[in-house]
């Protein structure tokens, strides 16, 4: 009786964690785009922003006080996306213009330029190791580079419509891609074969896709306002968030595991929408933005949000949360 009384007294202590609800404010805007932001990603170690943008520029920002750390220029048409080295040394970007740029963050200096691919290159990441790079094109293919001399390894004829997002898991071992197509896939990084589609009834475009952090979930986002958690071993959805508005735009979606259990995501009602991942109830709205929201990104220790938005608005918010 004494333990099942303790017990009962601890739970009615207060509201259990899960049961708290983000409070994310604004606290910085970002100023220095001139065209739409594609693309916002904190680096590993938590210290630097870099922000891709139509403008044909990567920007780096400090986390801490939001001020312009550097602007990297190279490119001759604009960037889709930009992902950090998990060393957070090196920085590549993914272009119009066909190409990737791996850069040095310190300098700002372009180490290499990645050729080959036939058409607008869409999305790129590091493995965890860093000594690989994976790459989406509208030309349906995924494409891995060797990160220390630049060269294409394996071209994998992934889709048969534009790839829309390129994701490696928490030990390099596989990869996940999306498509326009409908369809995801796991390929085996080592050997470059495909593991794995997933297919739900219908096939809307899949316009973004990403491991969870721990690896056994896939996040995917399709063009019918909707995000869906998969369990990809076993082929089935978990998981459905809605209430948000996406079916024009590629947007990236997050899992935000520093306080509580969120999926962050941006919308083309020009918000941000946090969504409880366990309960699928939305737990807050972030407002602000005077365009569509196309990116955001998660503080890798910290409770802070950066969102990036189309041309009408073309800045970054940095959004801070106490859960």
């Amino acid at each position: 009786w004494y333990q099942r009384r303790v017990r009962a007294n601890g739970i009615s202590a207060g509201p259990p964690k899960a049961a708290q609800k983000p409070n994310y404010t604004l606290k910085y805007t970002l100023t220095g785009h001139t065209k739409a932001v594609s693309s916002v990603k904190f680096s590993v170690d938590g210290n630097w922003i870099a922000s891709s943008s139509a403008d044909k520029t990567v920007k780096i920002w400090s986390a801490e006080d939001a001020k312009i750390e550097r602007t990297i220029t190279g490119h001759k048409m604009g960037i889709s996306d930009v992902a950090w080295s998990h060393d957070s040394k090196l920085l590549v970007s993914a272009s119009d213009d066909k190409t990737l740029k791996i850069w040095d963050f310190s300098t700002g200096k372009c180490l290499k330029t990645l050729k080959g691919h036939g058409n607008y290159v869409f999305c790129c990441n590091f493995n965890p190791q860093s000594n690989l790079i994976v790459s989406g094109s509208f030309d349906e293919s995924v494409r891995i580079w060797d990160v220390r001399n630049g060269k294409c390894l394996k071209t994998l004829p992934a889709h048969s419509d534009p790839v829309s997002a390129v994701n490696f898991n928490r030990d390099g071992s596989l990869i996940v891609s999306s498509s326009y197509d409908g369809l995801c896939r796991i390929w085996d990084t080592a050997s470059g074969q495909c593991l794995k589609t997933l297919i739900d009834d219908d096939n809307p475009p899949v316009s973004f896709v990403k491991f969870s952090p721990n690896g056994k979930y896939i996040l995917a986002a399709t063009l019918d306002n909707t995000l869906k958690l998969w369990d990809y071993s076993k082929g089935k959805c978990l998981k459905t968030y809605t209430g948000h508005k996406n079916s024009k735009y590629c947007i990236f979606a997050n899992f935000s595991v520093t306080g509580g259990k969120w999926i962050v995501c941006g919308s083309e009602d020009n918000m941000v929408y946090i969504w409880n991942l366990q309960t699928k109830e939305i737990v807050q709205k972030l407002e602000g933005h005077t365009d569509v929201v196309l990116c955001t990104g998660c503080h890798p220790t910290k409770n802070i949000i950066a969102s990036g938005s189309l041309e009408n608005d073309k800045t970054i918010k940095i959004w801070i949360s106490d859960y």
